[in-house]
Parts: structure tokens; C-alpha cells; sequence
């Protein structure tokens, strides 16, 4: 049953809904995506160092582009490197790599006890975001999706833009006060308060910053410290 409120210690709103960032904060996908992008540059011999790629975690796509200029000599070459490294992400989920992070399972159980309702926005693909969640068997846990598919088909902006965000808070049907955002990388954390919505930032590879800790309204280190903050 829907419509339960959940009061949060840090936070002056109840909170009705959730909605989560994917890559980093639901599963590992963003160690995952390191890795394979190591592998990906040795077998194209691009000698590019291996902490180069932590640049990649959480990046606009601005920011990625920059990447690519820098460290690429063709568009051909970049796109063989994103396909590989994308292959082999996907390749590795199937395999078992891809686990839920620390208290998502717990979370996601104690949200759907409440009866919020609980989405995903994600910049990454429909096709991913639905194999991941239900190669790691939480599919049914969220009521609804906003990917960059429906960024890109309705010409919205990608994160740190609020675009992606304020498309999910329609979805959801619920004011911006009523909704609480997780995210684990500064440009979500950005995206959120630009959307004006209350953000809980849980970080995966890069720790929060500065910036991160004025604009979230709480840094928890796993949804299992998150949990204890409930009334």
C-alpha cells in the first residue's frame, strides 16, 4: 500500500518517495566500468595510465568529451574503446561481477515495507539499467524507470542538469519536497539540488567533496548508516 510518509533524521521533510541514481550507488557498475576500461585501453595499446580513468567515474558528458580529445587519436578509436569497455561490462554482469552495494537490498525492502514509491534516473541506457537490476534481482523493487533513452528522446539534459531528475519527479507524481534523491558522484549531487530536491549523497570511488557536503543534505557512507537515520 502506497502513501506512507518516512522521517528522516537531518531532514526537515517527510519523505513519500525515493529515487535513485544506478551506476555506483545500486550496484558496482562504476568499478566494473574502470576495470574494463583498463583492459579496453591495453588491448587497443593506448598507454594510457590506469588512474586516468577515475576522470571517467561520474562525468558529464562534457567532461567525458574532454577525456576522449585528450587521450584519443581518432573518433574511431574512441568508439571501439567505449563499445569494448561496454561489452565487457555487460559480458562480467552475466557472469556474476555486478553485485548490489552495501544495505541496497535492506533499503530497498524497508522502502517497499513503507509503501514509497521508488524509482531509478539514470544517464546510462534502458538496456543496461533493466539487465542490471534484474541480473541482481531487484527489478521489482522500483515503480518506475527515467534513463537516457527518454533524455534522449525528449531532447532533456544530462546530469548535472536537473532535466533528468524533474522528468522523474513527474513520473512519480509527487512534489519535490516529498522525494528524496541518492546519489554517490558530485555531478548527481549537482543534478539534484539543481532540481531543488533533497539529496542523500552515499559515495562509491571518489570520496564527497567540499561541494558535495554544501549541496547534499546528508553524506552517509552506506544505505546501511542511512537506515539507522529513520524514525
Amino acid at each position: 500500500m502506497k502513501g506512507e510518509n518516512m522521517r528522516v533524521a537531518g531532514l526537515k521533510a517527510d519523505k513519500q518517495g525515493v529515487i535513485f541514481d544506478m551506476d555506483g550507488l545500486l550496484v558496482n557498475s562504476e568499478e566494473l566500468y574502470w576495470q574494463a576500461n583498463i583492459q579496453a585501453a591495453r588491448e587497443y595499446k593506448l598507454g594510457i595510465s590506469d588512474d586516468a580513468y577515475l576522470d571517467l567515474v561520474g562525468a558529464s558528458v562534457k567532461a567525458m568529451d574532454a577525456f576522449y580529445e585528450k587521450y584519443f587519436p581518432s573518433d574511431e578509436v574512441r568508439q571501439a574503446f567505449v563499445k569494448r569497455t561496454d561489452d565487457l561490462v555487460w559480458e562480467w554482469t552475466d557472469q556474476g561481477k555486478l553485485k548490489l552495494k552495501a544495505g541496497v537490498k535492506e533499503a530497498l525492502e524497508h522502502f517497499n515495507d513503507l509503501g514509497l514509491t521508488v524509482g531509478i534516473a539514470s544517464n546510462n541506457y534502458k538496456s543496461v539499467v533493466d539487465h542490471n537490476l534484474w541480473v541482481t534481482g531487484c527489478r521489482n523493487s522500483f515503480d518506475f524507470i527515467v534513463t537516457h533513452d527518454e533524455v534522449a528522446e525528449k531532447k532533456l539534459r544530462s546530469k548535472p542538469f536537473p532535466d533528468l531528475y524533474l522528468a522523474a519527479q513527474e513520473r512519480s507524481g509527487l512534489g519535490k519536497d516529498q522525494l528524496l534523491i541518492f546519489e554517490d558522484s558530485s555531478m548527481g549531487v549537482e543534478a539534484a539540488e539543481n532540481a531543488g530536491i533533497d539529496c542523500v549523497m552515499i559515495p562509491d570511488i571518489k570520496p564527497a567533496s567540499a561541494e558535495d557536503r554544501a549541496r547534499a543534505q546528508l553524506i552517509c557512507p552506506d544505505f546501511f548508516d542511512f537506515l539507522k537515520k529513520i524514525s
